[in-house]
Order: C-alpha cells, then sequence, then structure tokens
C-alpha cells in the first residue's frame, strides 16, 4: 500500500500562512541550498510552471506520482490562469464547491473523500500521495496521512492557517529524520506509529 504524504512548510508556531492562507513570507526565505534540496529530493513537489524553466520538466518522479489539494490551494493556480498546476502529476483537489474540472489533468473529488484516497493508497503503485494541503483538507484526511515531510522555516506567525484544522485529538507519529539548512530550515520527516 502507497503512503500519503502531508508535504507542507511552516512557520516555527506552527503556522502554513497568514490567516488568509498566503504562505509567501516562507518562500521568500529559500535560499540556492534549501532550493538545490528540494530540486534534488522533492522535485515534483514543485509546479510545473516552475519545472520547464529549470529544466526538471523531463525528469521522472522520484517519489510521488499523484496530489491531492484542497480548493483554496488550487485557485492559486486559477488566479494565474493555470488550471493544471501539477501536469507532471496526476492532479486531484478536493471541493464541493468547484464543480465541473477546468481542466481534463485534475479530477475534482466532492463527495466521499476518504474513501477516494483510501482507493487512491490501495493502487499498485511505486510512488506515493503528495498531500498539498490546505489545513481543512489535512484535519478531514488526518487518519489517513500516513507520513509528514515538515519545512520548518525560521519566522514566528503568530496567528494564522494552522498545520491541520480538525477537532481535538492525538494521532501519534514517529520522528525519522531531521536536516538543517543554512538558512535556518528544519526538514522534519514523520510516520505514523501503528
Amino acid at each position: 500500500m502507497r503512503k500519503l504524504t502531508y508535504f507542507i512548510a511552516c512557520s516555527i508556531d506552527g503556522f502554513i500562512g497568514d490567516p488568509e492562507g498566503d504562505a509567501s513570507a516562507m518562500v521568500s526565505l529559500v535560499d540556492e541550498e534549501f532550493f538545490e534540496f528540494l530540486k534534488t529530493e522533492y522535485p515534483e513537489t514543485l509546479p510545473t510552471v516552475g519545472r520547464r524553466p529549470l529544466g526538471l520538466d523531463h525528469l521522472p518522479n522520484k517519489r510521488f506520482d499523484t496530489i491531492i489539494q484542497g480548493r483554496a490551494s488550487y485557485d492559486l493556480a486559477l488566479k494565474d490562469g493555470i488550471t493544471s498546476p501539477y501536469a507532471h502529476l496526476r492532479e486531484f483537489v478536493a471541493s464541493r464547491t468547484l464543480g465541473e474540472s477546468p481542466d481534463p489533468n485534475v479530477e475534482i473529488i466532492a463527495d466521499d473523500l476518504v474513501g477516494r484516497v483510501r482507493a487512491l493508497k490501495a493502487e499498485d503503485s511505486a510512488y506515493d500521495i503528495y498531500l498539498c494541503g490546505g489545513a481543512r483538507l489535512a484535519g478531514a484526511l488526518v487518519d489517513e496521512i500516513d507520513e509528514m515531510i515538515i519545512k520548518t522555516y525560521p519566522i514566528v506567525q503568530g496567528s494564522g492557517m494552522p498545520m491541520f484544522e480538525a477537532g481535538f485529538s492525538i494521532t501519534d507519529f514517529a520522528l525519522e529524520s531531521v536536516r538543517t539548512f543554512g538558512n535556518g530550515v528544519l526538514v522534519r520527516m514523520y510516520s505514523r506509529k501503528h
């Protein structure tokens, strides 16, 4: 069975964006060393529009072949006229309000999100599933998340969009690795305790 991996950027105090979900404060801290890490270790997490100028669009996927994102995350691309932001992956958008998909490469999951994710996890594939966010989607899928890769940026936001928007429930994960970068970013990998 393949894993659902929540690959997310957050502040030291656990926010993935400002109150409106804007994460540009974190993106501005990406330096050459950290960007090289992302390109080498997780190239498919970079949107297609960014992969092409970097010469990454011809590379095979390394870890993921599927992405699930929430409506707010998808809307960021739509505002720029991009209907398939991760064209190099199978794209799913969880939304009860979007209706028809604006792109044949993007499937809308309007009902039974957990059931659809379980079906995707049960597929025969050497690749895992990239959970892009946001907070409501991660909260709805917290019981399905097998792994978290958290890129923690050296900023405190004080408030904003949390990593998970869900009711109180304790879910145990085990720390697998920590990598530090010169710009102060930490990348922590956790796996679900079974």
